[in-house]
């Protein structure tokens, strides 16, 4: 088979059909490109394009409550930032560091009427929603080349906790007050899917919905199965549904063992289950066994290894040829490809990824 663009190759492997090869959909960190920088790849360089590996871009409307972002406090090893979440941040200058959150704005229900009002504006203090400009001058691009377009939804349990009001406070109220959690939930749900019919109806197409919702850590999830049909489910169901009817898959990535919720995310047609997390428990080719032919995989193939070239390319060698039977299969690292890893170790990766994932 001749050579595939990215949506080609995508739209093939997703129809759990054959294709050139498995595609090759993962994000490095930011320490990872400049190692690659100065280990040999020309600067400016899209890094998709130095490896030919494929393409996916991203349309992310602007949902938040709009708060003021200030800079709180810094010195020369990190700042304390306030963001337009109300979340109140500890950010390291050490490239990839993990921020530290340090306070929450919405913790109650005052607090949530007003970030309500606030997320339901049809603007921000800077302006519409939509960055239309970029979107005119990029959208042409993707297209042209044959890119995958992602329209990012931004809802969830994992959002909420994470940039709204805290874990523990979010697990607390999803056991004490469910009815503010769900209200909480579509909110968040409405407001992508305001935005992302303005996109859709203004031309702007795209080829999957995806969300961010980790729900699961190693070994086990965050709340049961139970807490999840009742808060959670009918919402993830919603933004399933808008992306069938649009006819578009919908893709899910959620961090963490949330092998225990798949038969869930069948049952509500999600598409695509992403990352597999493999050394939170997650046994890809156990679910590709399972689940193979009515779900499609992205990712599985654990981080912690990449690092060792040796063994990540004896990884790739086992796995692959497995998961890319009858199509359904996405390569990529169980979360994101880090600074541990060379220009030459990746450069290996893909050139055996390509032999290995070759249909």
């Amino acid at each position: 088979m001749a050579e595939l663009t990215t949506k080609e190759r995508m739209s093939r492997i997703l129809q759990h059909q054959d294709a050139d090869r498995v595609p090759i959909l993962d994000k490095p960190w930011e320490g990872t490109i400049s190692r690659w920088h100065r280990e040999g790849m020309p600067l400016k360089t899209d890094w998709r394009d130095y490896f030919n590996t494929d393409k996916l871009e991203t349309i992310l409307p602007d949902i938040t409550p709009g708060y003021e972002e200030e800079v709180l406090e810094g010195n020369k090893d990190y700042l304390i930032l306030k963001t337009n979440w109300g979340v109140t941040m500890k950010v390291f200058r050490v490239q990839d560091s993990t921020p530290e959150f340090l306070d929450y704005t919405i913790t109650n229900r005052t607090a949530w009427e007003d970030a309500k009002r606030r997320m339901l504006a049809d603007e921000t203090e800077e302006g519409d929603r939509v960055n239309w400009k970029w979107l005119k001058r990029e959208y042409p691009k993707w297209r042209q080349e044959g890119s995958w377009v992602s329209g990012l939804f931004w809802f969830g349990f994992d959002v909420t906790h994470s940039w709204m009001m805290g874990t523990e406070t979010l697990l607390v109220l999803m056991i004490e007050d469910p009815d503010f959690v769900k209200e909480i939930f579509n909110t968040y749900l409405d407001c992508c899917i305001k935005q992302f019919d303005r996109i859709w109806d203004a031309g702007y197409h795209f080829d999957w919905v995806s969300w961010m919702d980790d729900m699961g850590y190693k070994g086990t999830t965050f709340f049961s199965a139970d807490m999840y049909r009742e808060l959670l489910k009918p919402v993830h169901k919603r933004a399933v549904d808008w992306a069938h009817n649009h006819g578009i898959y919908a893709h899910l990535h959620s961090c963490g063992n949330v092998s225990s919720f798949i038969p869930e995310l069948l049952d509500i047609g999600v598409d695509v289950l992403n990352p597999l997390e493999v050394k939170a428990g997650v046994d890809p080719i156990a679910v590709k066994q399972q689940y193979g032919d009515k779900l499609s995989l992205h990712g599985g193939t654990n981080a912690v290894l990449w690092d060792d070239k040796a063994h990540i390319l004896a990884e790739i060698e086992r796995q692959v040829p497995i998961l890319k039977q009858n199509g359904g299969y996405i390569f990529s690292s169980d979360h994101s490809i880090p600074n541990t890893v060379s220009l030459d170790t990746f450069r290996e990766i893909i050139r055996t990824v390509k032999e290995v994932g070759r249909y």
